[in-house]
């Protein structure tokens, strides 16, 4: 992302590196004025053991209390100004240095015929109160999220994981607007070779900005173009501490609600933390019905229109006649048909995310009634569609990953036109194709379709099954000993 179409980048081209370095004031604060043309930077003028000082910072990062309990502070210390400035600042020449730290909340000083700039803390750490995570809902996991500050986050992740190898490790991506990414992992039980692969993918990101985790995670990805999603984020604390201590790295950046995953895998998309919090049939219940609902989601739409279409001999007899009853009045084919449905229910679906909470349950409910009802008896759809249609949506809602229920929207398109064209057999094609995509899938050297392709045993007992957590646990703590 370009920011104010590249004018940064000639920026560090045409000034000094480092500020003046007699200790001319007059000539910091110009450059300060020519780095910050802008109205909410804010000076103090000081008089520090008889020399003039300026103080710089934006107003809206500072906390103007910090602020001048430095300033009382400065001026009771000025017989002791070096220890104090020891003890409380950093000293620092470089611009960029200056410029990165005032863009972060700190204040700083200019002191006459001092060569260097002195760096306080004044940040005004803005964080909103922890609230109940909004996406990915859970029963009986926890009832707080991850904030937009890295280093809360990482203090709650340490309230989940309360061992002392539990590390964390801090860079800087975005060439301009440059954010802080900090991986978290747990020594001793993550892989070496993913540590320093997802370490040499993140160097190598030259974005000039990087808003959100959503975008980190994109950036990340070796297959943009792939219809599924191969990284997985989530909100939620609990389930990144259940990541962590299966070996996995978390990716937390800064002014982010959410973490990153990494690696994921297929299925990862379709695990809940309710399924570690129930018993083991009804979590392994949980998981099959995800599964169920995938293949609905992706197909059900596509059988329909194959059977209608072309093999509507394998449909039994009563049936078939009921479903020809309904097509009787309707005009278009069963493609055309299925497709004004699923746009129009993807039209719903939008509307209820954008419109305030209490406008998009009444748009959602009394929409999709009126708009069904009125097409039926409009002829413009037939009732099965209809029955087809719902039955895809409520399968997507039962997908816990929302970008894994919103790719698989996306792809049922191409399977219905599949099968509109070439019956079942179109069906099969447009199988065997996911799942030779799925196959060539990787990220950080980790299939997309492990534990099963490649296979790996000791993995199956926590896929579509899991097994009991007193065995789960002790088979995890002997693989790690």
């Amino acid at each position: 992302m370009d920011l104010q179409n590249g004018s940064f980048k000639n920026k560090y081209k045409i000034r000094s590196s480092t500020i003046n370095i007699d200790g001319n004031i007059e000539e910091n604060e110009d450059l300060i004025r020519k780095i910050f043309s802008t109205s909410d930077i804010r000076k103090k003028i000081l008089v520090i053991n008889k020399k003039q000082a300026f103080l710089f910072y934006l107003t809206g990062l500072v906390d103007e209390q910090k602020v001048d309990s430095f300033v009382n502070n400065i001026s009771a210390s000025s017989d002791e100004l070096e220890l104090f400035m020891s003890n409380n600042a950093v000293r620092s020449n470089k611009i960029v240095d200056i410029e990165k730290s005032i863009l972060e909340g700190k204040s700083i000083l200019f002191l006459e015929n001092e060569p260097a700039a002195f760096i306080y803390s004044t940040e005004n750490l803005m964080q909103r109160p922890f609230s109940p995570p909004t996406i990915d809902n859970s029963l009986k996991g926890t009832k707080i999220s991850f904030v937009e500050t890295y280093q809360t986050n990482i203090a709650l992740l340490r309230r989940y994981i309360t061992t002392s190898s539990f590390r964390t490790h801090q860079t800087e991506i975005g060439t301009e607007n440059k954010r802080t990414v900090s991986l978290a992992y747990i020594d001793g039980v993550v892989d070496e070779e993913l540590l320093s692969s997802i370490q040499k993918k993140i160097s190598e990101i030259k974005e000039d900005s990087i808003l959100n985790v959503n975008q980190l995670a994109q950036l990340l990805e070796r297959n943009p173009i792939s219809p599924f999603p191969q990284l997985l984020t989530t909100e939620r604390p609990d389930e990144a501490a259940s990541a962590l201590l299966k070996g996995r790295v978390i990716l937390i950046l800064d002014r982010s609600a959410e973490v990153v995953v990494l690696p994921s895998n297929f299925l990862s998309f379709f695990q809940s933390i309710d399924d570690y919090s129930s018993r083991t049939l009804v979590g392994s219940f949980n998981r099959i019905l995800r599964v169920v609902a995938f293949f609905i989601t992706l197909f059900l739409p596509g059988l329909y229109i194959a059977i209608i279409s072309f093999n509507y001999e394998i449909v039994p007899l009563k049936l078939l006649i009921s479903i020809g009853e309904s097509r009787t009045r309707v005009p278009f084919d069963p493609l055309v048909e299925a497709i004004i449905m699923e746009i129009t229910l993807e039209m719903l679906r939008e509307a209820g995310i954008r419109l305030p909470a209490p406008i998009s349950t009444t748009v959602g409910v009394v929409g999709g009634i009126v708009i069904g009802q009125a097409a039926v008896q409009a002829a413009i759809v037939s009732n099965i569609m209809v029955i087809v249609v719902a039955l895809t949506a409520i399968s997507s809602f039962i997908i816990p990953n929302f970008e894994m229920a919103s790719s698989l929207r996306i792809v049922r398109f191409p399977i219905m036109v599949m099968a509109s064209l070439f019956g079942l057999i179109g069906l099969v094609v447009s199988t065997m194709v996911l799942i030779v995509h799925g196959l060539t899938l990787t990220n950080f050297n980790t299939s997309y379709t492990v534990p099963f392709s490649p296979l790996k045993i000791s993995q199956l007992n926590d896929t579509l099954f899991r097994i009991p957590l007193r065995f789960l646990w002790n088979k995890k703590n002997k693989r790690n000993e």
